[in-house]
């Protein structure tokens, strides 16, 4: 099949501008590395959309949270990355996690059977000197393409680390000292009898015998290179976490606020009182066979993590169906390199879409790369592409790495409320509700107005 427009990486992004483009009538040639005798350093599989890190796209909540507002706009614009994500739901209480499995193997099944899409299993390792093409390689950029990216830049690529979390296999764990709840007993329609996280105590002598065991276990070593790379916030590494000061964890990950120890019960508090810290656990496969450690991304050598996270009640005996791991990844300056289309300056007929253009998130990745297929139709089409309006997630986002950020501290960003147009006139308790609520009008407005309204 001859296609239209070449997509360059087969995640979350470039599957998504893949289907944007595909429903508008293009065809379009996915190229996905992996498959073709190649391997990223994280991914485990050949499955397009893989989900490296946590299984969770955050919270669905799209009244009063930035990123639930990103869910709900990209469902109205009929995401593939949502549809899937909606066929390989588990219990998050609030949140949105999927089964991984589940979750690629629907975006694979969509995608093949999309009559307008070709997935090749190739690795490209340059930018192509012209043809309309989309650039969706991710953080896990190969070597030779990324070299491609800063000759054609010309400036320096940048980097962080993002570690990934461990996963156990739920039979090996012992609830004799384990109970399974939500936060504040806050859960979903999909979520077990009692909860939706499974929660290792702590008391207070255990939480500083771990805390101890995480500053002095063995860890990754860096390579002179990587010496200087910077972690984003939203992947830090627990051990980094914990280097910051005793109680961090206490007030992150490990917090016990809101969790009732029904093994830890008064008179006072019948229901069972709050840990010192806690361990808690997320349903990682719909199955319910596997479940990821919260929080827990890390960088300890294989052997530290199953010693140190043995001594954790209830994990005594824990089997890893996956340990814990550290990768580089790379992203571009795009408020220096690309213009407000996602094109790159001075080579228009290429796009840059998902995290290689420094957003973060599974789903803040998709939504760049839903928009870099809609405004790749729209240009295919003859026709001018207009933004969504910045107080919209979309819009906000997609300001923000085109020229709103400092390029000169441009780092990975997650959607946030800071990214919209600020709200003066409205009390501070009432302001999500109200950025929220400005933004799903606006966003409405914005659909009714395209020539082609998603189905």
């Amino acid at each position: 099949m001859t296609h239209d427009i070449q997509i360059i990486g087969g995640g979350l992004a470039g599957s998504e501008a893949a289907w944007q483009l595909a429903r508008r009538g293009f065809k379009v040639r996915l190229s996905e590395m992996r498959g073709s005798g190649d391997m990223t350093a994280a991914h485990q599989t050949d499955g397009l959309a893989e989900l490296v890190c946590s299984n969770s796209f955050r919270s669905d909540d799209s009244d009063k949270n930035a990123v639930g507002l990103l869910h709900d706009e990209m469902r109205r614009l009929d995401s593939i990355i949502m549809r899937a994500g909606e066929v390989a739901r588990v219990p998050a209480g609030s949140a949105m996690a999927v089964d991984r499995d589940v979750f690629s193997a629907e975006v694979q099944r969509t995608l093949d059977e999309h009559p307008n899409v070709t997935v090749v299993r190739e690795r490209v390792d340059a930018l192509p000197a012209s043809g309309p093409t989309i650039v969706a390689t991710g953080p896990l950029t190969a070597q030779s393409l990324a070299e491609s990216i800063v000759g054609a830049t010309g400036q320096d690529r940048l980097a962080f680390f993002d570690a990934i979390a461990p996963i156990v296999h739920r039979d090996s764990i012992d609830m004799s000292k384990c109970w399974i709840q939500s936060r504040w007993n806050k859960r979903t329609e999909a979520s077990n009898e009692d909860g939706d996280y499974i929660n290792c105590p702590m008391t207070k002598e255990q939480y500083l015998a771990f805390h101890q065991g995480l500053m002095d276990g063995e860890k990754t070593e860096f390579r002179e290179w990587e010496a200087d790379t910077p972690y984003f916030d939203g992947c830090m590494p627990i051990e980094v976490m914990a280097a910051r000061g005793v109680e961090t964890l206490r007030y992150g990950p490990m917090k016990g606020v809101g969790l009732d120890n029904p093994y830890d019960t008064t008179e006072e508090h019948p229901q069972g009182r709050w840990p010192y810290a806690v361990v808690q656990l997320r349903q990682d496969n719909k199955l319910g066979t596997l479940w990821n450690m919260v929080g827990f991304q890390t960088k300890l050598k294989y052997g530290a993590q199953i010693k140190l996270f043995r001594t954790i009640p209830g994990l005594e005996n824990a089997e890893f169906a996956r340990l814990g791991g550290l990768h580089r990844n790379t992203f571009i300056n795009s408020p220096l390199v690309l213009d407000r289309q996602l094109r790159l300056r001075g080579a228009e007929h290429i796009r840059f879409a998902g995290q290689i253009t420094g957003c973060e998130g599974y789903v803040e990745s998709s939504a760049v790369g839903l928009m870099a297929g809609m405004m790749a139709a729209a240009e295919l089409n003859g026709a001018q592409w207009t933004a969504p309006p910045r107080t919209t997630a979309f819009g906000a986002l997609l300001s923000h790495i085109t020229g709103d950020a400092e390029a000169d501290t441009f780092q990975p960003m997650n959607v946030n409320f800071g990214l919209f147009p600020p709200l003066h006139d409205v009390k501070k308790k009432q302001r999500k509700e109200a950025y929220t609520s400005r933004a799903k009008a606006e966003m409405g407005e914005w659909i009714a107005s395209l020539d082609a309204v998603p189905a």
